[in-house]
């Protein structure tokens, strides 16, 4: 049988060995880490050492200017026809001939198409005649003025004029004799009948006369129908402009108000713009206004001559317009523009070249030079132009600016190139 105490006593030196092996190894760590630790705080002491041993680096500047811009107000739109019209005919009848076709350039007054004539001609000879007549019932030559006219200078008029004026004497006397008792009182009331009947006769043949001359303007309106219908078969145009499209050919029989060709006129043109609600209140009547066309390298102006007086409700934006000369007819209608509205003019601010201005995480900023080290400067930017940015804070006319700033840091030290 084993002896109990050697068991004992060989377990615990097991377990004694185990332990200093644990704590060595413990230890090995420990100094592992020390050592990792002086490592890394001997490195970063090497480093803010170079950083500040470091060699200047070599900028260039640039002073900050004092100028004067115009304060713009951005806005999107579109150029339409200064005016557009679709022609159309304004009498029935087949197409005769087409004089335009779609790009023609026209002027004021000018033949675009016209309806066959002859049937209007026609007409015309029909009213004429219709005219003629009620003229000479009349008594008037062509073209009378009839505001004056007197009806008793009628035939007719005269004749019954006479034979009253006959009953009223013979009245007059049948009465004398018959209060002497000459003749009966049947004579009388035969005298009396024949001058009412006179009476009768001479208003009939006053109104007669009055009814001719209502017939006589009613002639002359309807020859001049007839001869505007005639003058119609010819569609001119109502403006100087240039034809949009031509939407007949010649032969087709057109009903009255059919659609001929559509015209534009190209100069000026008429700017529409959408403004926010938030810049509303700065627009005013006569301002200027500057165009940016895709694909066009000029720069247009114009002025604002009309302005809605509501915004619209869906985008609560504000639509004005403004006047566009094209002489050259290089802008068209329909075309998109990006417009800049002129709120102020010759506003003094100051500028700084835009290589000068770093941005990081959304701040702006630039560098200035202070006792030969980088001296990094907030600013708050406005309005950009050609190689230009405004500075609205943090900087002053005159002061030195580095350009291309780069990774520079606040405090590294400078060198500015001769």
């Amino acid at each position: 049988m084993p002896n109990l105490s050697s068991i004992s006593r060989s377990s615990s030196k097991r377990a004694w060995i185990a332990c200093g092996q644990w704590i060595a190894l413990a230890g090995w760590i420990a100094l592992a880490g020390t050592g990792c630790g002086s490592k890394s705080a001997a490195s970063g002491v090497g480093g803010r050492g170079a950083r500040a041993n470091a060699a200047a680096r070599v900028v260039r500047m640039a002073p900050a200017e004092a100028r004067t811009i115009d304060r713009s107000i951005p806005a999107l739109g579109s150029l339409a026809a200064w005016d557009w019209a679709t022609l159309s005919t304004k009498v029935a009848g087949r197409l005769e001939a087409v004089e335009v076709d779609r790009g023609t350039p026209v002027a004021r007054g000018q033949v675009l198409a016209r309806i066959e004539p002859r049937d209007y001609e026609l007409r015309l000879d029909q009213a004429k005649a219709a005219l003629q007549q009620a003229e000479a019932r009349l008594g008037l030559t062509a073209g009378a003025p009839t505001d004056q006219f007197d009806p008793n200078q009628v035939s007719s008029v005269k004749q019954a004029s006479a034979v009253l004026e006959e009953s009223a004497a013979n009245h007059a006397r049948v009465t004398q004799l018959a209060s002497q008792g000459i003749i009966s009182l049947a004579d009388v009331d035969s005298a009396a009948a024949a001058l009412k009947v006179a009476q009768n006769r001479y208003q009939t043949a006053v109104e007669d006369v009055r009814d001719r001359l209502a017939v006589l303007a009613q002639r002359r309106v309807e020859c001049e129908i007839a001869r505007q219908q005639l003058a119609d078969t010819v569609i001119a145009a109502p403006f100087d402009g240039t034809i949009q499209e031509r939407l007949i050919s010649p032969g087709e029989y057109l009903p009255a108000g059919a659609a001929v060709v559509t015209l534009v006129r190209l100069d000026p043109l008429r700017l529409r713009l959408e403004v926010s609600e938030r810049e509303a209140p700065r627009i005013a009547l006569g301002q200027t206004v500057r165009l940016m066309v895709e694909g066009d390298t000029n720069r247009p102006t114009g002025r604002l001559t009309r302005a809605s007086p509501a915004l619209l409700e869906d985008t609560r934006m504000l639509v004005v317009e403004a006047d566009v000369p094209n002489p050259a007819g290089r802008l068209h209608p329909g075309m998109f523009v990006r417009g800049e509205i002129v709120v102020q003019t010759e506003l003094p601010v100051v500028t700084v070249p835009d290589l000068a201005v770093a941005t990081f995480a959304g701040l702006e900023k630039v560098f200035g030079i202070g006792e030969g080290r980088a001296v990094e400067k907030r600013v708050v930017t406005g309005d950009r132009g050609d190689g230009w940015v405004e500075i609205r804070e943090g900087l002053a006319a005159g002061e030195m600016v580095v350009l291309s700033p780069g990774n520079l840091l606040d405090g590294q030290l400078l060198e500015v190139e001769p």
